[in-house]
């Protein structure tokens, strides 16, 4: 019996892949390479090709035996989104839609979806619990929403259980060193730090240093990609034993300024990091933490790798020894 992996060679679902092969699951991978590498892929049975088209879900699903569905397959930019919502709708809710109406004829019942913190916008409560109001302030988040309602009303008319795992900032990088991330262009704060530190950027820009928080920077919830891959092994395990759906959030439960950040990497790389004040993007808000009690409880899942200082030394491994990301 195989485990689907729906966008396996992004930042995210290689290390759910290679997660999967050390537990020696048999790994069937389906990725469009839009923004996948091959080369961060250790291993699984690959395919080439977009969740939209049919064909491809015809050849998947009847060459292999697959018992569950990991889903990571979507386009994440908040800020494109924003300017390009139909690009978002059509990709993200569409492509699972597709995915979903395969795993009806074929009969899969089990699907573990990548959700996103981005479904909260602006939180009423820190930290965060998902039974909190749900509005999103970008298509984004409201793809991902859109789906977590359409995986609701499937459950309700194919059986299909499924698992929907809301996280927050995904960090760091395989204890190996083998694979990390290697996002184009890049958007998260560690990695772009860790440019600066390579000499491939100038300095890192703090947008807002006057926030209610303690020293007046954002504060965010950094979960490691190794920890975010074992939450869906256990949701899968979980929904193996026969257990009903559940939609659960994946954090570290504490919080780290944008100036906490900086200055662990400046401890963790040795080197000097240039920051520069700017002014406060839209939208962002003051602090995003979660709760994770929730995953804790259902799941068994507790984060491993939870210090910021391991996480940038997990992520400064990968970047330091791939300074070009997975180019060659």
């Amino acid at each position: 019996m195989a485990i689907l992996v729906c966008g396996g060679a992004g930042y995210i679902g290689s290390h759910m892949v290679a997660q999967l092969l050390e537990k020696g699951e048999e790994v069937v991978v389906l990725d469009n390479f839009q923004k996948g590498h091959h080369d961060s892929l250790l291993g699984g049975k690959l395919y080439s090709g977009d969740l939209r088209d049919d064909a491809i879900l015809h050849k998947v699903f009847t060459e292999n035996n697959i018992d569950a569905v990991i889903d990571f397959a979507a386009d994440s930019l908040v800020g494109e989104s924003v300017t390009e919502p139909l690009k978002y709708f059509e990709n993200n809710i569409g492509s699972t839609i597709n995915l979903l109406k395969a795993m009806r004829d074929y009969k899969v019942k089990k699907i573990v979806f990548s959700s996103t913190a981005a479904t909260y916008g602006e939180p009423d409560n820190i930290p965060i619990l998902e039974d909190d109001r749900t509005f999103p302030t970008n298509p984004y988040g409201e793809s991902k929403l859109a789906v977590e309602k359409i995986l609701k009303w499937c459950d309700n008319a194919y059986g299909i259980k499924y698992t929907a795992l809301r996280y927050f900032n995904a960090a760091g990088a395989h204890i190996s060193g083998k694979i990390g991330e290697d996002h184009r262009p890049e958007s998260h704060l560690i990695p772009l730090i860790l440019q600066v530190a390579l000499g491939q950027r100038e300095k890192i820009m703090i947008f807002g240093d006057d926030y209610d928080t303690e020293d007046g920077t954002c504060v965010r919830d950094y979960v490691h990609v190794t920890d975010l891959a074992n939450a869906h092994l256990l949701a899968v395990e979980r929904l193996r034993r026969g257990e009903d759906s559940v939609i659960c959030n994946l954090g570290n439960g504490k919080g780290f300024s944008v100036k906490e950040v900086i200055e662990t990497t400046r401890k963790v790389t040795g080197l000097k990091i240039k920051a520069e004040m700017a002014p406060r993007r839209a939208g962002d808000p003051a602090v995003l933490i979660a709760s994770s009690d929730k995953a804790k409880n259902i799941l068994g899942w507790a984060p491993k790798y939870d210090s910021l200082q391991t996480i940038i030394e997990t992520a400064w491994q990968w970047h330091k020894g791939h300074p070009d990301g997975y180019v060659k």
